[in-house]
């Protein structure tokens, strides 16, 4: 008898890192990464400015004390200047991720289903078609041959 030898874990790690999902996400991240800097620029080269405007330029600097004093590192602070700027950093992000990657690929592939069901169309229309040709030439030779008989 033959026995089945199992996948080994080598092949099993290797059958894991060439599934296609696994590959995306390690690309999203990474894209992700480098997206991160460029959002992290965005809020604190144009959107920290503009807030100093009426205010101080980092985000940061804003919070508001709840104890008698807050004076250095003393009482409690509530930092939410820093939540405000996270908040801004992620609402940008998601944004431009959803503004420039997904509504762009959903609209393509809207698309090319759209010329898939257009390409499925045709096909069955012409097939329908072929059907119904083939029809009449079958009722054609029956006349025929019924027409035939008679003269016969």
């Amino acid at each position: 008898m033959s026995e089945k030898k199992e996948p080994g874990v080598w092949d099993g790690f290797k059958a894991f890192l060439m599934r296609g999902n696994v590959v995306d996400l390690a690309v999203a991240v990474v894209i992700g990464a480098a997206f991160t800097n460029i959002v992290n620029a965005v809020v604190k080269g144009i959107i920290n400015p503009l807030v100093g405007a009426i205010g101080t330029k980092n985000l940061d600097h804003y919070s508001s004390c709840l104890s008698s004093s807050c004076a250095g590192d003393q009482g409690i602070q509530i930092l939410w200047g820093s939540v405000l700027g996270a908040a801004l950093s992620f609402v940008i992000t998601a944004a431009v991720v959803y503004f420039l990657m997904v509504l762009p690929m959903a609209k393509y592939l809207a698309r090319a289903e759209a010329r898939r069901k257009a390409k499925e169309g045709t096909q069955e229309v012409i097939e329908v078609t072929e059907l119904e040709v083939l029809k009449e030439i079958r009722d054609a030779l029956v006349a025929q041959r019924g027409s035939g008989h008679d003269q016969r």
